[in-house]
């Protein structure tokens, strides 16, 4: 026996491995693509909208009459198997390729097809009995169930995301509750600036992150928006009457996305505006992201010359040559991620204007660099919560003296003995190393009891009334 058997396209015959479901086009983009080494196979929720959308297609075609009822029953169980994950192991195509995503509608075609064959009892590639294009593609082309695929994906992946990022908000507040007595210097510009408590700085970056859960739950909301029927470029070629609409229905019904088509399939096709803006919601929070793990590095600095105000789990030794040291390696890597997604972003925009004339042949480069982006923001969420928010102690000691040794507090003077005067302490505290609190008595600008009770840090962290 053979290992392989022979199948042919248009370019002619060519070997596929005998126990493959994927078929001759697949192989020919096995052979092609050696680009990213990142395949379909890597990415399920891919996988599985590959599977709702046949399965949606399928259905369509059977109301409208052009599937018999057992070759139907027959496409939706293999289908279901699809999106089961049953068989992610035969999407082996590189995400990355040319063919404007071609290749990957045709492998999920070839193996929805060739399971079909082996439930009828029949050979792998024995298409005369059911075909990947004329049953499997029936009133599709790949320019409507491609991009539908990847909105619906990218629709389930979003939600898993932002759970994440529940999460690591949520982390983030219970250390705004723990640290709510931790008294600190705040900076501006890397300054002293005024004092407050670190409970403060990690309920900031709660709020801060907070705010991304409605720009990416809506700007998710726009893949609802679909193409199917439009088959090539818009015009419905080949595509019954009613079937854009009617697939629309089925595929709200299948997979719980409020589905609808798009009022224009002929713009709908080329257009990747959807992709465009859900990517720069992903690079706003990747921003972010990256600014607190800045912060958190900076602020577990030292432990002897930095700030040294926190302390991160130590997850690993920090280096082969200096004994001792254990660096944020989280942050960093989390940073190194934000950078990723970033720069994802930015080949997502030139993707998108790459797009001529009815169709944008750049969507596989899209594709993979949104889902690459939210896979990497999702892992990165996850590793930062487990392995670095919830382990953060505080050194309240440090930040207390730093407070009370800071030249900032004079800030809080201003309303009282004015801003020249203000800077004149701030200048000689400067000069002559004393404190803020022994010049002010020194020179007799406050009583002691008045000036006990303005520079008392907990007076300063919130608005209040003058003395």
């Amino acid at each position: 026996m053979t290992d392989y058997r022979i199948e042919s396209d248009l370019l002619g015959e060519l070997q596929v491995p005998a126990q493959a479901y994927y078929g001759v086009q697949t192989q020919r983009a096995i052979n092609n693509f050696k680009i990213s080494g990142q395949t379909l196979s890597q990415f399920p929720e891919f996988i599985k909208a590959l599977g709702y959308v046949k399965k949606g297609a399928a259905r369509t075609n059977y109301e409208l009459g052009l599937l018999d009822e057992e070759l139907y029953q027959y496409i939706v169980k293999a289908c279901d198997e699809v999106v089961e994950g049953k068989f992610d192991d035969q999407f082996p195509i590189d995400m990355i390729q040319g063919g404007a995503g071609t290749s990957v509608n045709m492998n999920a075609n070839e193996v929805i097809a060739n399971r079909v064959l082996e439930m009828m009892g029949k050979s792998r590639g024995d298409y005369q009995f059911c075909s990947p294009n004329d049953h499997i593609n029936l009133s599709q082309s790949t320019n409507d169930a491609y991009p539908t695929a990847i909105k619906i994906a990218l629709y389930n992946m979003n939600a898993i995301l932002v759970q994440k990022l529940i999460k690591t908000i949520d982390a983030f507040r219970a250390k705004g509750v723990e640290f709510n007595d931790v008294i600190k210097m705040g900076r501006t510009q890397l300054q002293d600036a005024v004092p407050m408590t670190l409970g403060q700085e990690f309920e900031a970056y709660a709020a801060n992150l907070e705010e991304d859960i409605s720009k990416l739950n809506n700007n998710a909301l726009l893949f609802v928006e679909i193409n199917m029927g439009a088959t090539a470029i818009g015009t419905g070629l080949n595509a019954p009457p009613m079937y854009a609409k009617r697939c629309a229905l089925n595929l709200a019904e299948i997979t719980g996305m409020p589905m609808v088509t798009a009022p224009n399939l002929v713009e709908a096709t080329p257009d990747t505006g959807s992709y465009v803006i859900y990517s720069s919601a992903m690079k706003r929070l990747a921003v972010k992201m990256s600014k607190i793990c800045n912060d958190l590095r900076l602020l577990a600095s030292g432990p002897r010359a930095g700030f040294f105000e926190i302390n991160l789990p130590p997850m690993q030794p920090g280096s082969s040559i200096m004994p001792g040291k254990v660096n944020p390696v989280i942050p960093e890597v989390v940073n190194q991620v934000c950078y990723k997604v970033i720069g994802n972003d930015l080949t997502v925009t030139f993707a998108a204007e790459a797009g001529q004339l009815q169709l944008n042949v750049m969507e596989p480069v899209l594709c993979h660099a949104i889902m690459e982006s939210n896979n990497f923001m999702s892992n990165a969420l996850d590793t930062l919560r487990e392995k670095c928010i919830v382990g953060i102690t505080a050194n309240k000691e440090v930040c207390l003296n730093m407070v009370k040794n800071s030249i900032g507090i004079v800030t809080a003077l201003n309303p009282y003995i004015g801003y020249k005067n203000s800077t004149k302490i701030a200048q000689e505290a400067l000069e002559t190393g004393k404190s803020v609190y022994d010049l002010v008595l020194e020179h007799q600008i406050l009583t002691q009891e008045k000036l006990d009770a303005i520079l008392d840090p907990a007076n300063m962290l919130t608005p209040h009334n003058l003395l």
